[in-house]
């Protein structure tokens, strides 16, 4: 990985790329610093002092905004609403008829369901940012914290919409900044911009571990965390690059005097086909019932419920309902993202067939076979990483949303290797060009 990024900086035109790239980082880096206009900095700091470590319901949100969302700046929502456009436009694919033909239209059709996607989170980010100004004025952002009913001293409905608005603009600029990166940079550029901000929480994390520690003034827990972090990375690595190799011989063809066909390659299945999208699923989906919670009225039994088993991320029913959906949402996003008959399909209609298995219906049985077989150990292994981490670092002090957490480390180890491949593909790109010059 150094070897290439050392490669890409000694390449005049990539070493551009890399530079642009960098310069958009910074300039989200400082946005997430920016307070939006009718909040009170210093209650939202104070505040932000006190809830160190137990950022309750908005621990995750504010993991994918770089540590914005607590700070009720103006890029706040982060790239969470564009996270949740383009999962909804997906699972909408597969259910709207007109969605779909546009997917199967090639480029054009992929820049419509772009601009849609484009919408889409514009629409999401007025809705959640109604709804973190209305949390940040009762001061349920901030359980428990004294300055919280003060962190928007102006109730005014003009505030509230200017604040609003300023939210949405700049979720508008984070999305401008992500495509930029695409167009302009590197490429990958909403997966950049997570990582960015999944990693900007690490040095306050892994402090505020080393302070809480006792042995050799924290020393000793501070090395064992990052020990484990550094596993369990290498262990999302091996796991993410293991794949399953159909292999696909093409038969060969007579077209007028040439020759087609004739070929040998293989279809690849990922051991986890479904990435990080069933832990952020699993997550979202327990959230809702805490969050619904939090802002009922009265004390109900449900409440009361909800409050003792679903709000702490070590509790027995927490931690079994969390595996148990991601399982489910492993196997339900497998089953939406990979159509076995279609490719099955294509490859009958190109001469394709998988030797010892008959073109057709038997191959898209043989497929739905060995996903179903691969999908199993790659849902488990999800489930488990999302939890020993908690679990393990729990004893720490580390909150349930510490950055070695397994959302986290899916989601820092996929689009680092993704860019790896990005630079190396780029390298390998203009190498050919200059062998043919």
């Amino acid at each position: 990985m150094l070897t290439a990024f050392a490669r890409a900086f000694r390449t005049p035109d990539l070493r551009k790329k890399l530079l642009f790239t960098l310069g958009i980082i910074v300039v989200y880096r400082v946005g997430t610093h920016i307070p939006i206009p009718g909040v009170n900095y210093k209650a939202v700091q104070t505040c932000v002092t006190e809830a160190s470590g137990n950022q309750g319901l908005f621990g995750l949100v504010n993991m994918f905004s770089g540590g914005a969302l607590l700070q009720i700046t103006i890029f706040a929502l982060g790239i969470m609403p564009y996270i949740t456009a383009s999962i909804i436009l997906q699972l909408l694919t597969v259910v709207i008829p007109r969605l779909e033909a546009l997917k199967k239209e090639g480029q054009s059709g992929t820049a419509k369901i772009t601009q849609y996607t484009r919408y889409l989170t514009v629409a999401l980010a007025i809705l959640q940012g109604t709804g973190l100004v209305a949390t940040a004025r009762t001061g349920a952002l901030f359980n428990g914290c004294t300055a919280a009913p003060s962190i928007v001293p102006d109730q005014s409905i003009f505030t509230t919409i200017t604040m609003v608005i300023c939210m949405t603009a700049g979720t508008c600029v984070v999305m401008w900044l992500g495509e930029l990166i695409t167009d302009r940079g590197i490429g990958n550029g909403m997966s950049i911009l997570m990582f960015i901000s999944i990693a900007a929480t690490f040095p306050s994390a892994l402090w505020a571990i080393k302070k809480s520690g006792t042995l050799a003034d924290g020393w000793i827990e501070f090395g064992t965390v990052i020990l484990v972090g550094l596993v369990m990375v290498a262990l999302v690595v091996f796991v993410e690059q293991a794949q399953r190799r159909i292999p696909v011989q093409y038969a060969k063809r007579m077209i007028g005097r040439r020759s087609y066909g004739g070929t040998s390659t293989y279809i690849p299945l990922k051991v986890n086909q479904a990435g990080v999208i069933p832990v952020i699923f699993a997550s979202s989906l327990l959230y809702i019932p805490a969050l619904v919670a939090q802002f009922a009225g009265g004390d109900s039994e449900w409440k009361r419920w909800v409050t003792a088993n679903l709000t702490k991320g070590t509790h027995p029913v927490y931690i079994t309902l969390y595996f148990l959906l991601i399982v489910f949402f492993a196997f339900f996003y497998v089953a939406i993202s990979f159509n076995p008959e279609e490719v099955a399909d294509n490859m009958k209609k190109y001469g394709g067939f998988i030797p010892g298995i008959r073109a057709g219906r038997p191959t898209a049985e043989y497929l739905s076979y060995v996903l179903n077989r691969i999908t199993w150990p790659g849902s488990l292994y999800l489930g488990l990483i999302a939890l020993v981490p908690t679990m393990a670092l729990a004893g720490f002090g580390a909150s349930q949303n510490f950055p070695f957490g397994g959302t986290s480390i899916l989601i820092i180890v996929g689009v680092g290797l993704e860019t790896v491949k990005q630079i190396e593909s780029q390298l390998q790109q203009r190498n050919y060009e200059g062998f043919l010059r």
